[in-house]
């Protein structure tokens, strides 16, 4: 077999034309041409395929994490977009096998997840009162959507009688700056039927009535051709950095600083776990691809949860003890 003597630069032009373009979603495209763009190319892409080896893009990574200064998971989705493009030259035999196979990565440490318990929701609620968001931010605490799940959500995916929601798409931004929003697929792609409290169908009711309101007020000017269901007063959607900024200035204010917005889903979930809920159902509220993922992100405990474990084992102490107290009284007896 004759292995190629492209350039990695041209290959990577080619892969992300033909191969990636019409794959994934626009904003996935975008990522994956700035990675290259910005990280492949200029350290490696004169190199031709055929001369191209684990021990340079070792060294690559290396110079990424050591001069660059770039996170261990920034690194693994670089890693990540040069496997993949590699991986379809090797399915094409332009190579013989794929060098980034034998690298080794930064380890990634996990971000601790930071779910409001009792009383900071408790706090929150009572912050939120009035707010601009509101409505959003609770659909968004009591459903645990993800950001562009609920910007994304349309009035045809509510359905009031059997209070479900159907999660089938996202409001997504091709670019961080200066690209266009559009709704995409969820982002496993995977669509889902959520059945929510009573009381989130209510905060639903409100916001109907409130965009109609919105609506009458806007006349002419109204525009909302998705039928969205949370838009500002034109109807036009919410841009996710705003509605970031805006809960950002609410946790902050509550000396929760290092909330995010995302923080919320997690908040839902502890919240559906400590009320009993299995792990299955969770996974599917959550739209998780599957329940290991689910305890893998949600493997800690609350701390009232973690009480309630430990106040029952001390009950079936207890019970054992009041069992050998009444075996050694008839005993005795």
């Amino acid at each position: 077999m004759e292995l190629s003597k492209d350039s990695l630069s041209h290959w990577l032009d080619i892969w992300l034309k033909t191969y990636i373009a019409h794959s994934v979603k626009p904003y996935t495209v975008d990522s994956y041409t700035r990675i290259c763009e910005r990280h492949i190319k200029p350290a490696l892409g004169r190199i031709t395929l055929d001369q191209l080896e684990s021990l340079s893009i070792q060294q690559f990574y290396n110079a990424l994490l050591v001069e660059k200064g770039l996170s261990a998971k920034t690194i693994k989705n670089i890693h990540g977009v040069l496997h993949r493009a590699l991986e379809q030259a090797v399915k094409l035999r332009m190579l013989r096998f794929n060098p980034t196979e034998l690298c080794e990565l930064p380890k990634v440490t996990k971000k601790e997840i930071k779910p409001l318990e009792e009383e900071e929701v408790v706090r929150f609620l009572d912050a939120i009162r009035g707010h601009k968001f509101e409505l959003l931010y609770l659909v968004t605490l009591f459903t645990g959507m993800r950001q562009g799940e609920v910007l994304g959500l349309t009035w045809d995916c509510v359905d009031f009688d059997t209070c479900t929601i159907h999660v089938k798409q996202q409001l997504q931004k091709t670019q961080k700056v200066g690209g266009v929003y559009t709704l995409v697929s969820t982002k496993n792609s995977m669509s889902r039927y959520v059945v929510v409290a009573p009381t989130v169908m209510e905060l639903l009711k409100t916001q109907k009535a409130r965009q109609q309101q919105f609506q009458q007020q806007a006349g002419l000017a109204w525009d909302n051709p998705w039928d969205l269901v949370f838009t500002n007063e034109r109807g036009r959607y919410l841009c996710h950095v705003t509605v970031y900024k805006y809960f950002k200035a609410v946790v902050r204010e509550l000396g929760l600083d290092e909330e995010r917005f995302h923080d919320l889903r997690h908040s839902y979930a502890l919240i559906s776990l400590e009320s009993g809920d299995d792990i299955k159902t969770v996974q599917s509220n959550l739209g998780h691809a599957t329940s290991s993922f689910t305890l893998d992100v949600y493997g800690h405990i609350s701390q009232r949860m973690k009480q309630q474990s430990a106040d029952r084992m001390e009950q079936y102490i207890q019970g054992i003890h009041e069992k050998q107290s009444q075996t050694d009284n008839s005993i005795a007896s």
